[in-house]
């Protein structure tokens, strides 16, 4: 799932190499910090938060798939 979500983030932003992602795992949920550059912290998150939504939704689809929640933190 961390890579699914920096593949994203990567395409979405013109800085890719400063795109990290780090998990946090617990017993059923997780959490997934996505850090990138501060000029493309809009880019991330898009317009009224549709792009950051957009993840979320992809990500919550396939941790439901493990049994699992996942829950993406988008980090400034």
């Amino acid at each position: 799932m961390e890579k699914l979500i920096e593949h994203i983030a990567r395409s979405l932003v013109d800085s890719p190499e400063e795109v990290s992602v780090s998990s946090i795992s617990g017993n059923q949920t997780s959490v997934l910090e996505l850090k990138v550059a501060k000029n493309d912290l809009g880019k991330v998150i898009g317009k009224k938060g549709r792009t950051a939504q957009a993840m979320r939704t992809i990500l919550s689809a396939v941790s439901s798939k493990e049994k699992k929640r996942t829950v993406l933190e988008i980090i400034e």
